[in-house]
């Protein structure tokens, strides 16, 4: 490794801080913005709540490209390409904050919601993007980028510090005490009562309101430090190439991006594997508490699906003793037979193992991403003479993220037209049903698909060595 491509331990410990903020803010909205909508923001039916869910993340799909494009456009600074754009995140936490904020006014709140939802969404793209496109210009040696992946722990600990915030500040605004003891069955009572006190609606819906608020201002100061340790901690570089090298025009780029074949390929198996995440991360609470009978134990069972992302070092030496796809494979198969066991046998124990195997499988999914900068170095020996290609390989990777988010807000949507009850103590039987399918089966037949398609994925360690050596080697004519 070059000397001063070397990364410092601090150097990467501030590269993971700078992604933790994303995830806790995505962690916050998956688990409770839906609920928020329905019950908190008042004059916002289900429809509503839907459209504003669906709008709002093909809006983040269509604007990944953009900024995509922009950053392709960008000239270099004194402090880099990506970091000014870095600088959005003051604006960002203004809106992530009025997306919590109930106005006083309420013919014009679906608008509000709406706006702001896409106005984060866009913002929230913008630090994405640029900060996964960083990756590649925090330096460029293989190793050391591979070795900064080893710290996504700290990165993916913002995922259990958003979920713990939001659920610990706003738990109180969740309560069942609307519910008396005879509108409740008895597999979703819980420890309930006939001395339960029924908290009045608008007193219980105020102190929503507020705690609600909390809970965005304390994220939004943790995105604004996290970033600004980032910013302070990290040194963006130019990769293979001057800044004076010509770049070809963006349609001739991407249509050169999409027409190299391992990046079609990760990209479809990571699509796949993706859905499959996504429909048990944000069907798993509702599950357990209208499925399994278990609504006094789901905080607990998020957390330790949650903690169980903490494996990453461990999936980290996997990946390098026996290769990324290897990796891969072994720990996302992990999580089909304990979901298929959870939907037949919906019992406590049961359902805190099926979260630590739920959490190992998530964090192995999470390395998925480590395998794209081989494919970039891939198409850099390929085209040798094409530059700056970096953000359209990373902002159309963020497409397909977001657009299989949409796919599962759009299937977990149905529950609630097949008769879901919002403020409901139970559910009736086709939604009971449909959450079996969207915990078991479904994410099943998705996950096996995207491995069918991995097992075509080209890059070996030995292709990635050869890479290496060969882009070294470029290296060395290009400085000489």
């Amino acid at each position: 490794t070059n000397l001063n491509q070397k990364l410092s331990i601090c150097s990467k410990l501030c590269f993971a801080i700078g992604g933790a903020p994303k995830e806790v803010t995505s962690s916050a909205s998956a688990f409770f913005l839906q609920i928020y909508l329905l019950d908190v923001a008042q004059q916002i039916n289900p429809f509503q709540a839907s459209l504003v869910l669906f709008i709002g993340r093909v809006w983040g799909a269509v604007t990944d490209p953009v900024i995509g494009f922009l950053i392709t456009k960008s000239s270099w600074t004194k402090i880099g390409r990506l970091m000014p754009i870095l600088g959005c995140t003051p604006f960002l936490v203004v809106s992530y904050f009025c997306l919590w904020f109930v106005p006083p006014f309420v013919n014009g709140r679906f608008v509000w919601y709406l706006v702001f939802y896409c106005l984060y969404q866009t913002l929230i793209n913008c630090f994405h993007v640029s900060y996964s496109a960083l990756t590649m210009f925090i330096s460029t040696d293989q190793k050391e980028r591979d070795s900064a992946t080893a710290y996504m722990t700290v990165e993916v600990m913002g995922t259990l510090l958003g979920a713990a915030i939001q659920g610990q500040i706003v738990a109180s605004a969740h309560s069942q005490k609307h519910c008396s003891s005879h509108n409740m069955s008895a597999g979703s009572l819980g420890n309930s009562s006939g001395a339960e006190t029924v908290v009045p609606f608008q007193e219980n819906l105020s102190q929503a309101k507020e705690v609600y608020m909390i809970a965005a201002g304390v994220i939004g100061g943790v995105f604004l430090l996290c970033t600004l340790v980032m910013f302070l901690g990290v040194k963006e570089r130019e990769p293979y190439g001057s800044k004076t090298d010509e770049q070809v025009p963006f349609v001739q780029g991407f249509l050169k991006v999409m027409g190299h074949g391992p990046y079609i390929i990760l990209t479809a198996a990571f699509l796949l594997i993706t859905v499959a995440v996504q429909l048990t991360q944000s069907n798993f609470v509702l599950f357990c508490t209208y499925a399994a009978g278990l609504r006094e134990h789901f905080q607990n069972i998020v957390v330790v699906i949650l903690s169980a992302l903490l494996s990453i070092p461990f999936w980290q030496w996997f990946l390098k003793r026996f290769g990324k796809k290897t990796a891969a494979f072994c720990g996302i198969t992990w999580i089909m037979p304990f979901s298929m066991l959870l939907v037949f046998i919906p019992n406590l124990v049961v359902a805190y193992i099926v979260a630590v195997s739920s959490g190992l499988s998530i964090a192995a999914s999470l390395l998925l991403p480590s395998m794209l900068p081989d494919v970039v170095d891939d198409f850099r020996l390929a085209n040798s003479s094409s530059k700056g290609h970096e953000a359209i390989f990373y902002s159309f990777y963020v497409f397909f993220v977001k657009f299989a988010a949409g796919i599962t807000l759009g299937v977990s949507t149905l529950c609630l037209f097949a008769g879901y009850e919002t403020r409901g103590c139970s559910q009736p039987p086709p939604v009971v049903y449909t959450l079996k399918l969207l915990i078991g089966a479904a994410p099943i037949a998705f996950i096996v698909t995207g491995l069918m398609i991995l097992v075509l994925y080209p890059i070996t360690e030995d292709v990635r060595r050869r890479n290496k050596l060969c882009l070294d080697e470029l290296e060395d004519l290009s400085s000489a």
